[in-house]
This record gives structure tokens, sequence and C-alpha cells, in this order.
């Protein structure tokens, strides 16, 4: 069994509008917003990066934690942009908050990488390896994008979660973690080539964005079938569900073959634009309010590599 206990989130300040992409590539407001959704995106300070938005993330989470923070033993960051691949965002939060004795790593699996740490939670739970975990999910995007590509500079943003999981219930008010499902994708489609970062060869870049539009319009609504039954649970039984945010034509084409209700799709891609490993965590953190007691939940990423994951959660 797992639990979801605190929740909280770290979303830079500023916002860069599309006009500001308009002068670099001449790409307008309105080609932007027709091919993805994006409005503005999130852009972190200079002197932010993974590391910091996941300390904010974790304090942000705190005044919901019922539980003294030491209690935590393990501590799973999930990134593909680290600000220190040895300094990991893990042992930052662990030396910030006086965590010790905890297990901490980073670990990565594009844009996927939350809910492959949460699957990995849940192998440490069965394991009777841990008890308590927290996991930071995020990206600096900004450190490597390339503004002057046309095809993916204006896609993305910054930000940063922390979620507190238990393999018990603590409170009443904790979420259920009922299934989670990850699965490497290497040999679907354009694979590794689909969406890349290569630090010293041209940063973040989506050189096969078609192929990406049509294997996550394919792979997002099949995973979250597919948890729904193991669960015993239809489509019309779900009440939310929240998309990887890297293209709202992708997020309307599945609610259109789901036959689902916009409403119903949550989403922050207008304002914050793709924030990677974040992403569909930090949809859930910021639309908590809407959710009622019983209400299923349905968690589904595709990222590069290719990979993928998804995970229901009762409220």
């Amino acid at each position: 069994m797992m639990y979801i206990n605190a929740t909280g989130c770290y979303i830079p300040e500023q916002r860069i509008p599309n006009e500001y992409y308009t002068r670099i590539t001449g790409l307008t407001d309105e080609w932007i917003v027709q091919r993805t959704g994006i409005k503005t995106r999130s852009r972190a300070r200079e002197d932010e990066n993974f590391n910091t938005m996941s300390v904010e993330a974790v304090r942000n989470a705190l005044p919901e934690l019922t539980y003294d923070i030491h209690g935590v033993d393990l501590i799973i960051a999930s990134t593909y942009s680290p600000f220190d691949t040895v300094g990991t965002a893990a042992h930052v939060v662990q030396h910030e908050f006086g965590i010790e004795g905890a297990k901490a790593f980073t670990m990565s699996s594009a844009c996927s990488s939350f809910v492959n740490a949460l699957e990995v939670v849940e192998c440490f739970f069965a394991a009777g390896k841990s008890r308590r975990a927290l996991i930071l999910g995020g990206d600096k995007n900004s450190a490597y994008a390339n503004e002057d590509d046309p095809k993916s500079g204006h896609l993305w943003g910054d930000a940063a979660v922390a979620y507190f999981i238990s393999n018990e219930r603590v409170t009443e008010t904790d979420y259920e973690v009922l299934e989670i499902s990850t699965e490497g994708l290497g040999c679907l489609g354009k694979g590794p080539e689909g969406i890349q970062l290569r630090p010293r060869n041209g940063g973040i870049s989506m050189p096969e964005g078609r192929d990406v539009f049509f294997q996550a319009c394919t792979i997002m609504p099949r995973n979250a079938r597919i948890l729904l039954e193991n669960s015993g649970y239809t489509f019309d039984d779900m009440n939310y569900f929240i998309g990887h945010q890297a293209n709202m034509r992708i997020l309307k084409n599945i609610a259109q073959n789901m036959n689902f209700p916009d409403e119903k799709i949550l989403s922050n891609i207008e304002e914050l634009g793709n924030t990677g490993s974040a992403s569909c965590a930090l949809v859930f953190v910021q639309n908590k309010a809407k959710f009622r007691a019983g209400d299923l939940v349905c968690i589904s990423v595709f990222g590069g590599g290719y990979s993928s994951g998804a995970c229901l959660i009762r409220i």
C-alpha cells in the first residue's frame, strides 16, 4: 500500500510570453497557441536550479505533513536537468532539513521520471527497506533550452514538486495510490531520437515532434485504461485525468478519444509550458482543492527515450 501524505511545489514567478519567441524565431503568438496551447511559460532566475527549487517545494509541503520530516528514510530526486550530478537535489534536501540516515539518490527517465520514482518507492516499501519516502520532481528546462530552435525552443517551463509518501495510512485525508505502471519504450517509433538533451550539442530538442505527438496520443490513454481495468474501474469511473503537459492538442485528442469532458482534463500548460518531470505531479498539487473524497484521479505521462508511466490515485 502507498499513501500520499503531503505535497508541495515551487513555481518561479517569471512568465515568458509568446511574443518573446516572435522576436527570436518569428513564430507568432497565434501560431504557438494554436499548435501547443501555450501562452506563457515559467522561467527560473539565474540563481535558481533544480536543487534550490526542490528545497522550496519541500518547504511548501511541510505545513501539510503530520509527522516529523526526520522520519523520512528514503529521498529520491527525479529530473533530467540536474544542477549538480554529484551533490544532487536529494542530498541537498537531506542536508537542508537534517534528514540523517535516509537513502538518497537521483534518477531520470525523461518526463516520466516522477512516476518512475513513485514506482521505485513502491518497490522499496514492498522489500521492507523503507516506510516513509520523499520524492522530488522537476526541471529547470531553461538551463538547456535552445531558444533559437523553432521546433521546440518555445515549449519549456521550470518548476519543482515534493511528495511525502508512506507505506501505511497516516491520516484520513491521505491520498491512496491504487496502482502504478511504468514502461521503457525505446523500441517504439523514433525511440531515443524523438526527444534529446545533449548538453554540449544544442541542448534540449524535439526533432521528431510528429512521432512524439502520435505516440503520446496512443500511449497515455492506453496506460490509463490498463490501470483502471486492473483496479476494476472504467473511464466512466474516473473523475479527473492528468496527462503530461507537453501539448494541449495531445490532451484534447485524448479527451476526444476517451469521450471524456474537457473540464475533467486538468492542465497548466497554458501558463507554465512543459515543466518536464514536474508536469503532471504539479497539476495534481495545483488542483487539490477540486478533489472530493472517493474521487479517482489518473496521471499518465509520456517522455523521451521513449518512456511512459501512469498511476491511479483515490482521494
